[in-house]
């Protein structure tokens, strides 16, 4: 895909797996080098679904079609689109196991996800977590802060 317009920083994360958990982005427009950042949090969910709602999210905010590519750290998130999305579509959103087939988990997600990748072209890359990456240790701090001021708010 050439001229990358949005380049979409996301992470999200969770203190226990379920527990709290937050999601956070950072969204730079190329042409400009303007950024965004958003983060939301949530009392009980798990790693996997922040890590979606950090996607979900940042596609969410862009007011038109765009050529995007999403940098991410979750290869749950990397192979869903990449890997098993279509596998799953063409079986009426269920996953193949060993016991026969089983509705995909977070399906609510990814259907969203789902929809609002056909408003854009994207890519996806995947970056090491935790590992000095500038962008994604932002979004890392911005759902953990996020998911902390719930916590706080909600024991007040």
């Amino acid at each position: 895909m050439k001229n990358i317009e949005v380049i979409l920083y996301t992470d999200g994360g969770c203190s226990g797996n379920p527990g709290p958990g937050g999601w956070g982005y950072v969204m730079r427009h190329v042409p400009t080098g303007r950024e965004k950042e958003d983060s939301g949090a949530e009392m009980e969910t798990t790693n996997n679904r922040m890590e979606l709602q950090a996607v979900i999210e940042g596609l969410k905010a862009l007011k038109r079609p765009a050529r995007v590519k999403v940098v991410t750290d979750s290869s749950y998130v990397k192979n869903g689109i990449e890997s098993w999305m279509d596998g799953w579509k063409s079986r009426n959103w269920m996953r193949k196991t060993s016991n026969g087939l089983k509705p995909v988990k977070n399906v609510d997600l990814w259907q969203e996800l789902d929809a609002l990748l056909e408003n854009h072209e994207t890519v996806f890359k995947h970056v090491k977590g935790h590992s000095g990456h500038p962008e994604n240790e932002r979004c890392d701090q911005l759902a953990v802060n996020a998911y902390k001021r719930l916590v706080e708010e909600s024991s007040k």
